[in-house]
């Protein structure tokens, strides 16, 4: 581990500005009595996955939404926390690094010290390791000082983001009663709560006292669903890249020769790109959901660039920027099979070396199709959560290396007789996963921080610290927090209606949703982003002025206030419930009877899944 982690930065004079900078904490939060309102019992996302999160789960399924009131709101079934006796919490990172964490951590910090002076907060330094192993560092102002409102993860650090293994999770458990520990914070992704959840289960089912908090702290956006709208990082991320991208969009312009491949970072699901075409407005996106949707094959998906190139030659342009996400290549149907294959041999300790000659025949038929750059970052060794390096596959540079080769093909033929197609390619990760956060992550991050606390304080286990409405103004957030189990699903195999489902329940990465308006947005523009050179230059983060406060684009035109709605709801069915007391007019019986089935049909009707073929853009 590093010994540097959580030693004084010295900071530029800008870090310094920003670390001047005071979130803001909705009104629900503000000062030491919060008041607390148990909601209704959850369920899982999928219903049909119910009972087997319930068996897995048994001690921390179905528990009870949680939302945070204005402490002079007065509803029935809350509680004012007003005592509070010390509390330990420990916190840790887990998962790639991503703009705002810090924050959690600082608001963590400052709604324990606000309760009691005396309360302690343990750094986990190292991350799941530093768990396992009981290196801490107690956050102190002085510590926190010079990490406030600044990107990277290096107050702590973190490592193998993994909290799996019986060993793991009994070291955990270890760690968190020698420590005696009354609050575990675990900021990350998917993969980081979901194991979140698991730590949860096994302290209740052992009766460690320790309360487990998942935080959701993501640069990809993947975890995302009804009650989550965004994560920490998702915004900076998505600013900084485009950013470059409209920087990449100009240059290709003012050249006017060269293809720019952007591959961006973001895992399996299409977020970061989808997000950065709306702000940048490239020529051409290459969603994976799309993909997968319309089982769009490697050439297929070659061709159809190359029909854009055509598109734009036809106009005299011979210049653009395509967008790739990071997880495309996991998109491709034969390209996942592939690496499915590939990973089946990793779990059975096949050698790098040996995997190519392990393979069937179908497979290494494909293998062998690839180009050697590609072959050697296929077979490299999986990540914490058993999946391929995606990071590590340059799906870019296949995609430029093949349109090169079937554009050089269709000159040859006569089909294209425009100037020689060149390509020039970019991966964007790392360069926007370290940025200074925004001032909406920032306050995201801060906010979530304090939930964490008030979590802890109400003694409860399992829950992930959300916040929704985020597209209006932090005094109008709604705080909550909801059970770990409720986000969980368990895979199924598409094969017909009698699809079983597979594997343990996991809080699984979330598409892009083809039946938003944000994509409904995207797919009316693209032939214009296509043909008509649209570039657009959001220019770098602003802190101060006009722009600073502005959020993805996706989420404020997603945006929908779920725990609002389900107060709407609430109130319509308990206006139902009084107008059918028994006693009440047959006709009306009938009506209300009629009605609801009504609505039954309509809901199971939206409730079909999407099954029309997308094609990847649209041009006349």
């Amino acid at each position: 581990m590093n010994a540097d982690l959580g030693s004084p930065r010295e900071l530029t004079g800008l870090q310094r500005r920003r670390a001047l900078y005071q979130p803001d904490l909705p009104p629900c939060l503000e000062g030491t009595r919060v008041r607390v309102e148990l909601g209704d019992p959850t369920t899982t996302i999928d219903p049909k996955c119910a009972d087997i999160v319930a068996q897995a789960f048994p001690h921390t399924f179905g528990q009870k939404l949680v939302h945070f009131l204005e402490s002079n709101t007065m509803v029935s079934d809350t509680q004012v926390i007003e005592e509070h006796p010390p509390i330990r919490v420990g916190v840790l990172f887990s998962g790639r690094q991503s703009p705002g964490g810090h924050n959690v951590i600082w608001g963590t910090y400052d709604a324990m010290k606000a309760q009691n002076p005396h309360n302690v907060l343990l750094g986990f330094v190292g991350g799941t390791e530093g768990l396992f192993a009981k290196k801490t560092l107690e956050i102190t102002d002085d510590v926190l000082s010079s990490y406030k409102n600044q990107g990277g993860f290096d107050l702590l650090g973190r490592t193998v983001d993994q909290i799996r293994t019986t060993e793991q999770v009994n070291a955990a458990m270890s760690t968190c009663c020698d420590l005696s520990l009354d609050g575990l914070i675990i900021i990350g992704g998917v993969t980081s709560n979901s194991d979140a959840a698991q730590l949860a289960e096994t302290f209740a089912k052992h009766n460690c006292k320790t309360k487990v908090t998942g935080v959701p702290v993501t640069l990809s956006g993947d975890l995302k669903n009804q009650f989550v709208e965004t994560t920490v990082g998702f915004d900076t991320v998505c600013k900084v890249n485009s950013q470059l991208i409209s920087n990449v969009c100009l240059d290709a312009v003012s050249a006017g020769k060269y293809y720019y491949f952007v591959r961006l970072m973001g895992g399996k699901a299409s977020h970061v790109a989808f997000e950065c075409a709306l702000q940048s407005h490239p020529n051409m996106v290459i969603l994976g959901e799309e993909v997968a949707l319309s089982k769009l094959t490697l050439m297929e998906i070659t061709n159809k660039i190359c029909e854009g190139v055509e598109a734009r030659a036809a106009q005299g342009k011979y210049h653009g920027v395509l967008l790739i996400p990071e997880g495309l290549i996991e998109s491709i149907p034969e390209m996942y099979a592939l690496i499915q294959e590939i990973n089946n041999l990793h779990s059975n300790n096949i050698p790098e070396d040996e995997i190519p000659s392990q393979l069937s025949p179908w497979a290494a038929a494909l293998f062998k199709f690839l180009p050697p750059f590609i072959r050697r970052e296929l077979v490299l060794h999986q990540e914490s959560d058993n999946s391929a390096q995606l990071s590590q596959i340059d799906t870019e540079q296949l995609l430029a290396h093949l349109v090169e080769a079937e554009m050089n093909k269709r000159t040859k033929e006569g089909n294209y007789k425009g100037r020689k197609f060149s390509s020039v390619c970019h991966f964007f990760g790392s360069q926007a996963r370290g940025s200074l956060p925004s001032n909406f992550d920032c306050n995201y991050a801060y906010v979530l921080g304090h939930i964490c606390v008030q979590l802890v304080a109400t003694g409860l286990n399992g829950y992930m610290a959300t916040v929704t409405n985020l597209k209006d103004s932090t005094n109008k957030w709604r705080c909550a927090a909801v059970p770990l189990t409720a986000m969980m699903s368990v895979r199924r195999h598409l094969r017909g209606p009698g699809a079983v489902p597979i594997g343990r329940p996991v809080i699984h990465p979330s598409p892009i949703d083809l039946k938003a308006e944000s994509y409904a947005v995207l797919r009316e523009k693209a032939s214009s982003f296509l043909l008509d050179d649209f570039y657009r230059t959001p220019g770098g983060i602003q802190f101060e002025g006009p722009g600073a406060d502005t959020k993805p684009i996706t989420l404020t035109i997603e945006g929908h206030d779920y725990l609002g709605d389900i107060e709407i709801l609430q109130d319509y069915l308990e206006k139902v419930r009084t107008i059918l007391k028994p006693g009440c007019s047959r006709e009306i019986l009938k009506a209300a009877i009629s009605s609801m089935a009504s609505v039954n049909d309509v809901l199971k009707v939206m409730s079909a899944p999407l099954n029309a073929e997308l094609p990847l853009y649209h041009f006349n």
